[in-house]
């Protein structure tokens, strides 16, 4: 008896829900921390990127832990990240410093929006170049400086001038300075940690409990300080990393040069 043809399966239409939900309620908070600059409440704006933060953090683990990874997801992922990344840190900035500048005016007027546009087109470049590299870089560094990790550095500049009541020129020369230079490390060619190998399924020394506990509680006394200076750490991580991994090389380099020397002698 002839056996009934078998059709190849049609591949399904649909999203994984748990991910891309994820997802979406980062760009939530990126979204309302944009509408909380705009209103003057510049302490939720930041809360709202830190929390856009998590949410990417978490997202991709999920995808990965359950299997449910897609080009979709990717995508949309990547979107999201413009948003709370990119475009919301810039105008979360600008409405909180950058625009007393245009007391200057003139050129020096215009710089508040041109320093914003500089970390948001940064940001978008910085996503681009991560994007088409994916399949062939080093997973365990960065190149250049996360986008979320950019933003962070700026919602938690915000947040600590809201809980100092900073204000003046002086503090928006600052606030531009400090976005421009973010932006700036962002398509650097600067090396940073990813913290990808760490696998919370596996066992881990007992030390790493208490640094944990530590943590969350230095981050309670002081959380705006307390983030800003884990901010700066990580920034400068990468320079010192990338300056090490090229003196080493040079040194190896030149070793292996004179080994090569003492054996035609």
């Amino acid at each position: 008896m002839a056996s009934e043809p078998t059709f190849p399966r049609k591949p399904g239409r649909g999203i994984y829900l748990l991910p891309n939900l994820l997802t979406t309620a980062g760009l939530f908070f990126g979204f309302f921390a944009i509408i909380s600059a705009i209103n003057g409440n510049f302490q939720m704006a930041a809360i709202a990127l830190f929390i856009a933060m998590v949410m990417d953090g978490l997202d991709g683990r999920v995808a990965r832990l359950t299997n449910t990874q897609s080009d979709f997801g990717v995508q949309y992922d990547s979107l999201s990240d413009m948003v709370c990344f990119g475009l919301a840190p810039a105008l979360v900035i600008h409405q909180w410093a950058l625009v007393d500048l245009e007391q200057l005016g003139g050129i020096l007027g215009k710089l508040g929006w041109i320093g914003a546009f500089t970390f948001a087109a940064c940001a978008a470049l910085r996503l681009a170049r991560f994007n088409t590299q994916a399949g062939v870089a080093d997973k365990r560094y960065f190149q250049g400086l996360p986008s979320p990790a950019a933003a962070a550095g700026l919602a938690s500049l915000v947040w600590l001038g809201e809980h100092l009541s900073l204000s003046g020129v002086s503090v928006s020369i600052v606030a531009l300075v400090v976005t421009i230079l973010t932006g700036l490390l962002m398509v650097s060619n600067f090396r940073y940690y990813s913290f990808k190998e760490l696998d919370f399924r596996f066992r881990v020394p007992f030390i790493m409990l208490v640094l944990l506990v530590l943590g969350i509680a230095f981050l309670s006394v002081h959380p705006p300080v307390v983030l800003f200076l884990a901010f700066l750490g990580y920034a400068v991580s990468g320079p010192v990393m990338t300056i090490m991994s090229r003196r080493r090389h040079r040194q190896e380099a030149q070793l292996r040069r004179g080994g090569g020397h003492d054996g035609k002698e």
